[in-house]
């Protein structure tokens, strides 16, 4: 998908209303009566039954109308394709299709909406739709949309999988005098999905933040490349719905066990740099102070205040972020000390008391500003009789600007604090009834302070025997199965992750001759595609003397016949033993997500890796800055750096190991899901004792 140019979606000249009618209840209706209302440009109806819709002068047909440039189309299903047609011909660029009837609907919807993306290609149209509700553009008064209203002017731009979402939060949002640029529905994405959006709006100056509510994303490696690209500058803030992982098809590999539908979309989303939220309130509480307040440069916080109460509510919720509360210098100590009364808090929070008027209130938020130790300040205030609300927003707008550092208001109350929330709005201060709000935007915006500075590594690229891997793969092609097991330990080695020396053996003869070539004990395991918890059933033998190791093969093989007697046996693997008390067990592992593809996972390995669940993910490929960050997000990683008077694991294989396991997976597309489980990390280094996968052998 190259990068496509939407400017003129956003500011047409002309548009034109494709099914366009004075029927009353009709949507041709609704969207001539918005653009007629609001939109700054000229509004064309077509349609042959009628010469004139509302005054307007009514065409056939695109082919008759005068040239636009954004056509809408509100015709019934099966005449929308024909329709869009029509538009490539006449050289339309840019279309948005209201009309529903197509995926969503079932197989014959699915032919259509297959055939307008084939129309949609073949004559270059930036297609909306179809099932759209519309778009918007406020610095131009459009809406093309039927929704009830417009939207009020601002620097937010909103795309929506939901079309009644929309309508929601523009009647909310209206009522809260929040303004947006852009609104897009984007209905079935037939065409334009939300990785067009957002490369433009994060190359739109005129779009200081991109929110956005989606079910799913299309191209997960294409998302997280342009988001990255946009949050260089301009944040992304989304509602991501679905998290369960309800109706996923089964999965035979720990990770695929853990990963789990949305756990995907949590690391691709962290790595493009998008701040996901729970709710619609955090979506509007975050897009409103990144709309309007400076990064902070520090994590430190000052609370000021005129209720005590509040002021350690707010004091416990920077306690639950990842923001800190300031220690003030003693100059400010000291300031504070001469302004407020003896009675009042002059540490952090700062409590002015309940008679503070607005001399107070404002000198106390002065003098925390002042301090070079905050980085950012709440400001809190409960109503009384001595303070009035308006006045102290007019003085809190000053001071934010006079100081250059981010300030959230909480002024709690009802109807009073309503003037005062317009005066700081005006000044790009957003007002929150519950301090804690206040606290987790704040945090949010030195959260993209911090994703707005990321430097992105490419992946490194190691020397690997590419051909060795992919004739190994191909075995499970060879013997009809899409199941590997220990019988593909060299496709490790092939990509430069440490295995222990054996091999497989496919007679007791065989296996005691490959522990003859081994010094020491060693471990057996049976070597079967449908036995996937070989210990479970007795199928691995640990510390075999050599002189055991006939009579281990015939046992393992007999135990693995009585378990399943249908199972393919392929043989015995015989392996060197590692030390596990001298290392700790981790697993590496990926599973192939259907929108972000690889899914990588690092762990606490062994046997209770899905006990425990000490696992982080990140989407292939990845860099080795994102590989160290695996290693470090675990809870157990302190026992990796030598806990509790642990020898120091060589965390730097670890890290290694992930990028190399990432390029393999990366290479090569038919591998489905695969675990190395355990990998022994140990101050010498990293060994893959076991590993599984699945293949789609069609992809060889």
């Amino acid at each position: 998908m190259g990068d496509r140019v939407l400017s003129d979606l956003f500011a047409p000249s002309r548009v034109a209303v494709v099914g366009a009618t004075e029927s009353e209840g009709s949507i041709g209706r609704a969207i001539v009566t918005n653009l007629r209302d609001d939109f700054d440009g000229e509004t064309v109806p077509v349609n042959p039954n009628y010469d004139e819709v509302f005054g307007l002068d009514c065409y056939p047909d695109l082919a008759s109308a005068p040239d636009v440039d954004l056509a809408v189309v509100v015709v019934p299903p099966h005449i929308a394709v024909d329709v869009v047609r029509g538009a490539g011909e006449t050289g339309v660029e840019n279309v948005v299709v209201i009309t529903a009837g197509f995926g969503e609907t079932g197989s014959e919807g699915a032919a259509r909406e297959r055939e307008l993306q084939e129309v949609a290609e073949e004559y270059d149209i930036n297609l909306v739709g179809p099932n759209s509700l519309g778009v918007m553009s406020t610095p131009l008064g459009l809406n093309a949309t039927f929704g009830p209203e417009n939207a009020l002017p601002g620097s937010m731009s909103f795309m929506s999988q939901s079309g009644a979402f929309i309508t929601a939060v523009l009647d909310w949002a209206n009522d809260e005098g929040l303004g947006f640029k852009d609104v897009v529905s984007l209905g079935n994405k037939a065409v334009l999905d939300e990785t067009d959006f957002v490369r433009a709006w994060g190359d739109d100056p005129d779009t200081d933040v991109i929110l956005a509510y989606l079910e799913g994303v299309e191209d997960g490696g294409e998302f997280i490349s342009s988001a990255r690209e946009a949050t260089d500058d301009t944040p992304i803030v989304m509602v991501k719905s679905g998290r369960t992982d309800a109706g996923a098809q089964a999965v035979s590999s720990h990770t695929g066990t853990l990963a789990g539908s949305d756990r995907a979309y949590e690391a691709g989303l962290e790595q493009a740099g998008v701040l996901r939220v729970d709710n619609v309130q955090e979506l509007f509480d975050f897009a409103q102070i990144l709309a309007g307040q400076p990064l902070p440069e520090k994590d430190d916080v000052a609370i000021v205040t005129n209720a005590g109460g509040p002021g350690v509510m707010t004091t416990d919720a920077v306690g639950d972020s990842t923001l800190s509360l300031a220690s003030f210098s003693e100059e400010t100590l000291s300031a504070l000390s001469d302004a407020l009364p003896e009675e009042a808090n002059i540490y952090n929070p700062i409590d002015t008391i309940g008679d503070a008027d607005i001399d107070r209130f404002a000198e106390a938020v002065d003098v925390a500003l002042a301090d070079e130790n905050v980085g950012c300040a709440v400001v809190l205030s409960a109503p009384t009789a001595v303070l009035g609300y308006q006045e102290l927003a007019e003085v809190i707008g000053e001071l934010q600007e006079k100081h250059g550092k981010p300030v959230a208001a909480a002024m709690m109350g009802g109807e009073r604090t309503e003037g005062a929330k317009e005066i700081l709005r005006e000044s790009g201060i957003p007002n929150y009834f519950d301090p804690a709000r206040a606290v987790r935007s704040l945090d949010a915006l030195a959260t993209f302070r911090d994703i707005s500075g990321r430097e992105y590594e490419e992946p490194t690229r190691f020397e690997v025997d590419q051909e060795r891997a992919r004739e190994i793969l191909s075995r499970a092609k060879d013997r009809g199965d899409n199941r590997l097991g220990v019988e593909a330990m060299d496709l490790l080695s092939a990509y430069g992750i440490p295995t222990p020396e054996g091999a497989i053996a496919e007679t007791p003869e065989d296996a005691v001759s490959a522990a003859q070539d081994i010094e020491g004990e060693v471990v057996m395991k049976i070597v079967s595609p449908d036995i996937l918890h070989k210990s479970d059933i007795g199928g691995v033998k640990v510390g075999v003397e050599n002189e055991d190791v006939y009579d281990a093969y015939e046992d393992l093989v007999t135990r693995a016949r009585n378990y399943q007697p249908d199972a393919t046996i392929l043989g015995v693997q015989v392996q060197e033993m590692v030390n596990l008390d001298s290392g700790t067990e981790t697993i590496i592992g990926m599973n192939r997500d259907p929108q972000f593809g690889p899914l990588l996972l690092f762990g606490l390995g062994g046997i209770f890796v899905e006990i425990i669940e000490d696992t982080t993910f990140r989407v292939a490929p990845v860099s080795e800055r994102e590989a160290e960050e695996m290693v470090n997000d675990i809870e157990t990683a302190p026992l990796l750096r030598g806990a509790r008077g642990r020898d120091p694991a060589d965390v730097g294989s670890i890290v290694e190991s992930i990028q190399r396991l990432s390029q393999l997976v990366t290479d090569f597309p038919a591998i489905l899901e695969l675990d190395v489980n355990p990998l022994v990390a140990t101050p010498d280094g990293v060994q893959a004792i076991d590993i599984r996968l699945t293949v789609d052998t069609d992809e060889l």
